[in-house]
């Protein structure tokens, strides 16, 4: 985890450069998410992610989570590409498909591949800083032998553009 944070803060940095364009260069997301995995179990966590804008509608994102609920964990690290529609200062709708790896404690140890497929809404509240008002994704994920492809999960919070 420190790792993780370490390669964040210097990766934002690097790219800290982009200060008078007409799309921001970094975005940085935090806040909650739900998650819902097939058959019956709901699960409440944390979302990270970071974008970096190559164009003004397409770029790169890292997205983290972590959920939690009755002494089973699932950690999810997707990778993949984002694009953004920018027509608006104020609203930018957004579409991602990730791609990566969970890893799951339930009593032992597990992992395999995952993918996010959807999108979310940012309202622009600053120069600053948007609100997610609603991320959205589909969460199909390898587990053991076999797909659990009946899964989703939908976070919100605050992201930080520079």
């Amino acid at each position: 985890m420190r790792n993780l944070i370490r390669f964040v803060a210097i990766f934002g940095l690097v790219c800290f450069s982009a200060t008078a364009q007409d799309y921001p260069k970094v975005e940085v997301f935090g806040g909650y998410q739900f998650t819902h995995v097939y058959p019956n179990a709901n699960a409440n966590g944390w979302n990270a992610s970071m974008n970096v804008n190559f164009k003004k509608w397409f770029g790169g994102t890292a997205d983290f989570s972590g959920t939690y609920k009755s002494g089973t964990d699932l950690y999810t690290f997707l990778f993949g590409p984002v694009f953004s529609l920018r027509k608006s200062q104020k609203v930018t709708p957004f579409a991602h498909a990730l791609f990566g790896s969970n890893y799951i404690t339930a009593g032992r140890s597990t992992s395999g591949f995952t993918m996010a497929m959807g999108g979310g809404l940012d309202v622009k509240i600053s120069e600053d800083f948007a609100v997610r008002l609603v991320e959205a994704d589909w969460l199909p994920m390898y587990v053991g032998t076999k797909w659990e492809s009946k899964n989703a999960r939908v976070s919100t919070g605050l992201v930080w553009r520079f």
